[in-house]
């Protein structure tokens, strides 16, 4: 089993950031805690989580910003996840991964954390321009990713990933072969390379409608995408997932659940279920989460049963945004669009599978839509 503990606080939303987040200078810990444990108690008594199975998958504490929880409430939470359960396993034979802002990371939060059963951290860096850094609303400087880093080390949390933003804006000037620089120079085992999205109702939305920002180029979002697969691939970094590379035995269990299209369970606003059949999801918004978990109203806003033809597609899309790529059936090879594919080094066929390469990641969503329209018509 994979649970996900959605951790909505944020001290400030970032220029780009339009996920369900809730801006606090003021933690509600107390409250937060206590709803999470009942919505936990909620799942356990409606089945959806069996009480008798064991978490031997993953634990993930993402956001928002968990790390801005007091290290005694992600002791709380761990503690009472786990007991949920009747066999639960040795925190060892966990991946137990906390998202955490470089400016949270103390050696006394850490070593918390360790304590507890924290076991991985992904670290929002995002660049090394400082700034880039203040154009994205973030708290931190360059300087602060690298004392996170090593603060981080020093409290035995070495399985590191760092999180990186590419295809920036041209007028902030933002050096993309410097940021790989800085980030392969601290060596962490994981890296996630995201390229800069629009969204509507965020700070960037309304820059780039004012005229003061520029959207997105495909050019240079396609350059900056290849020149970090080439730059990681050369300092011995695997990417095994569209927007994820590590090295050997780090893979994210967790995320890796989620694209190989296992069951996993979600506590919290906004977080996401699916039993391999149904999905559903809760109540976004902090507020609305928190008085229907209080007045003892469920915590789910809406569910989708998947048809057999959105399962198909969903297989084919996740199997191909991983290095894995999909099954691959003899009629399929005979198909000029494949071997057009391949020509062109956006696909790979190896042993049988299909894999994207770094070019055809770039186009994933196009292939997908003609690999399902050749498999209805094969």
């Amino acid at each position: 089993m994979h649970l996900y503990l959605h951790v909505p606080f944020c001290a400030r939303r970032c220029s780009y950031c339009d996920f369900s987040i809730a801006v606090r200078r003021r933690i509600p810990v107390r409250g937060y805690v206590e709803c999470v444990l009942r919505e936990l108690g909620d799942l356990i008594s409606s089945g959806w989580v069996d009480p008798g199975a064991s978490p031997r998958g993953s634990l993930y504490l993402g956001g928002g910003t968990p790390s801005l929880l007091p290290p005694e409430a992600v002791a709380t939470l761990l503690t009472h996840l786990l007991d949920a359960f009747s066999s639960t396993p040795s925190l060892d034979a966990l991946e137990v991964t906390i998202e955490a802002n470089p400016e949270d990371v103390t050696l006394s939060t850490a070593s918390s954390w360790r304590r507890s059963g924290i076991n991985r951290v992904s670290l929002g860096a995002q660049s090394f321009d400082d700034n880039v850094l203040q154009w994205m609303h973030r708290f931190h400087d360059a300087a602060r990713i690298g004392a996170a880093v090593r603060t981080l080390r020093a409290a035995g949390l070495d399985n590191i990933s760092l999180d990186l933003i590419f295809a920036l804006p041209p007028e902030l000037n933002r050096d993309w072969s410097r940021d790989l620089d800085e980030a392969l120079a601290l060596a962490p085992p994981h890296l996630s390379v995201y390229g800069l999205t629009v969204e509507e109702r965020t700070p960037l939305a309304r820059w780039i409608s004012r005229g003061t920002s520029s959207a997105p180029d495909d050019d240079r979002y396609a350059a900056e995408y290849l020149l970090a697969h080439e730059r990681l691939r050369n300092a011995g970094y695997h990417f095994y997932e569209v927007s994820n590379a590590a090295r050997d035995g780090h893979r994210s269990r967790h995320n890796s659940a989620y694209w190989s299209g296992r069951p996993y369970s979600g506590l919290g606003p906004a977080a996401h279920s699916y039993d391999g059949r149904v999905r559903r999801w809760n109540l976004a918004p902090w507020e609305a989460y928190r008085r229907a978990v209080q007045s003892g109203r469920s915590a789910i806003e809406s569910q989708e049963i998947l048809t057999d033809e959105q399962r198909e597609l969903e297989r084919i899309y996740l199997a191909l945004r991983t290095d894995a790529g999909l099954p691959v059936s003899a009629p399929y090879r005979l198909l000029p669009p494949l071997t057009a594919w391949v020509e062109r080094g956006w696909v790979a066929l190896r042993g049988g599978r299909l894999a994207c390469t770094a070019q055809g990641w770039l186009r994933l969503d196009s292939l997908v839509r003609d690999l399902t329209a050749l498999a209805v018509a094969v």
